[in-house]
């Protein structure tokens, strides 16, 4: 897995991108065919924002979330990503399993 993080208004600090790094990683156990994953982390007043781009096999997916805490809009934005990997995993193997029969 490819991943690129990139700041708007923000300075990326190792620790930022170390908690990044961690956290996708979980995403890895649902599916292990993401290839690439590209994260924007942006502050606008005082309403932190993470949002990225996940691209695996045979979609392309989208997630953002904001909260009062970078940590917290990252986790947040983990949860929305981890939910439609799953779901794209769950859709994608029912296909398979109807053209089988």
């Amino acid at each position: 897995m490819q991943l690129s993080v990139s700041g708007h208004h923000v300075d990326l600090t190792d620790a930022l991108r170390n908690y990044v790094t961690e956290k996708f990683e979980r995403l890895e156990r649902h599916d292990d065919h993401i290839t690439n994953v590209h994260v924007v982390l942006t502050i606008e007043k005082v309403v932190h924002k993470a949002e990225a781009t996940l691209h695996t096999s045979g979609a392309e997916l989208f997630a953002d979330a904001a909260a009062e805490n970078m940590y917290a809009a990252i986790d947040a934005l983990i949860d929305k990503l981890d939910r439609q990997i799953v779901k794209h995993k769950e859709k994608s193997g029912k296909r398979s399993q109807r053209t089988k029969i």
